[in-house]
């Protein structure tokens, strides 16, 4: 059986409600060797399957301690309807681990049991990690046509998420350690349905004041708490920005929409030298690549979120087309 077909049956086979132990288990208790990434909502660990189920591997999201998650059957009514989503850009979810813990805290001078709940979301397992692990690296690792690929493919992830379901799927914690990819560089969208598992209003004000997620926040979101698919394109504007230009988003607690970094695009990325400079292998085809996402992100990361463009604007400037909202100053 070859490894696409491996995991390809891993959802078959793998119960859709896996109890704590077994998360502790195939994670050798949440070992930070095992560690393969994290976000806002968590730490994401490699999880070993035992032999009975092939020795395969699964990507295992455990959710912080007070994350807002719901209790119980809506939690997995929700978790449920995630697992139904399929698109070649989104990460697969597969399985997940909601259960009730005894722990023993400190309260008040003294030790008291008190119930936990140890969540977790179980995604097939992509070896090459996330993307901000690759992203900063020189361009001989990732090339042009590597990055362009993952912009592509994380568009069109996102324009299933928006415009394919039965109503709009806002992500919310679009940045580099959301996306993962396969062994073939194709970027898959991970943490995509947080903000419908824990609810919009919950999830705004638990990722506001996580420092990490700075920098990727639309102003309307982070100042006045608006919520809308327009949020995503302000980050998703963001990532275009970062992986064209090969130079890092470094948000800060005095600039947590990354207006300085918009600004230096704007200022040193406005030639065709500086993008040879970068790229020095580039063809014609190549070159009005590069330029028409940083022409795309820019769009994307206007403060007036009126004037940004929707991912269908976004997808279809990707394929060549003339859209009107990309002409507009």
């Amino acid at each position: 059986m070859t490894s696409l077909q491996t995991q390809e049956s891993l959802a078959s086979t793998l119960p859709t409600n896996l109890p704590a132990t077994f998360m502790k288990e195939i994670t050798a208790d949440f070992n930070s060797e095992r560690e393969l990434g994290r976000s806002v909502f968590g730490i994401v660990y490699k999880g070993v399957l035992p032999e009975t189920e092939g020795n395969r591997m699964i990507a295992v999201k455990r959710l912080a301690e007070n994350s807002p998650v719901p209790a119980g059957k809506t939690f997995e009514a929700e978790v449920t309807n995630l697992m139904a989503l399929k698109h070649r850009n989104v990460v697969e979810l597969v399985s997940f681990c909601h259960e009730a813990q005894k722990k023993v805290v400190q309260h008040n001078g003294r030790y008291v049991i008190v119930d936990v709940i140890e969540s977790c979301l179980c995604y097939k397992y992509l070896p090459k990690g996330s993307l901000d692990k690759h992203l900063y690296a020189d361009t001989t690792s990732m090339n042009w046509n590597t990055r362009f690929k993952i912009i592509n493919g994380i568009c069109h992830g996102l324009h299933f998420l928006h415009k394919e379901l039965d109503g709009p799927l806002v992500h919310m914690n679009l940045v580099p350690s959301s996306i993962w990819l396969d062994d073939n560089w194709v970027p898959k969208i991970a943490d995509f349905g947080l903000s419908r598992l824990f609810g919009q209003e919950q999830t705004r004000m638990y990722t506001v004041n996580v420092k990490g997620y700075n920098g990727y926040m639309a102003p309307e979101y982070l100042y006045r708490g608006e919520i809308s698919t327009m949020s995503d394109i302000y980050s998703l504007g963001m990532l275009i920005l970062e992986i064209t230009t090969g130079e890092k988003n470094c948000g800060y607690s005095e600039d947590r929409s990354a207006r300085n970094f918009v600004t230096n695009v704007h200022e040193n990325w406005n030639t065709n030298e500086k993008i040879i400079h970068k790229y020095p292998s580039l063809d014609a085809n190549g070159l009005q690549q590069v330029n028409a996402c940083i022409v795309i992100g820019l769009k994307c990361v206007e403060a007036d979120r009126n004037k940004r463009p929707s991912i269908v604007d976004i997808v279809q400037k990707l394929n060549g087309k003339r859209v009107p909202i990309f002409d507009q100053v």
